[in-house]
């Protein structure tokens, strides 16, 4: 599983907003959410398992926190993707330009 599947669901993606600030509970992740105890922890076993999310024990909770480096590097790829979008679109902005320019000059 990798950290763009684990972002594809809206649930993770909450759980990710809520763990952004601050560690929580299993508890109080699910206490969050209407659904049933086992689909959060499904989200949560895909969250861990791309890497976006890591756990400690402590007595008999599970203490959840995120980890940015896996949606760090996917920012990356996002921002790389528009930078690239970006550079398009000026080429082709320019290159709509020069075309004005010569149909005003008559060629």
């Amino acid at each position: 599983m990798d950290v763009y599947d684990a972002l594809a669901d809206a649930t993770r993606r909450e759980i990710i907003a809520m763990l952004a600030r601050g560690e929580k509970s299993a508890g109080d992740i699910a206490a969050k959410f209407d659904i049933a105890g086992p689909s959060v922890s499904r989200h949560l076993k895909v969250l861990r398992d791309s890497g976006v999310i890591s756990f400690r024990a402590e007595a008999q909770s599970r203490i959840y926190k995120l980890e940015t480096r896996k949606l760090e590097e996917a920012d990356r790829w996002v921002r790389r993707q528009i930078e690239f979008m970006h550079a398009r679109l000026d080429s082709l902005g320019a290159h709509l330009n020069d075309m004005k320019k010569r149909e005003e000059r008559g060629g």
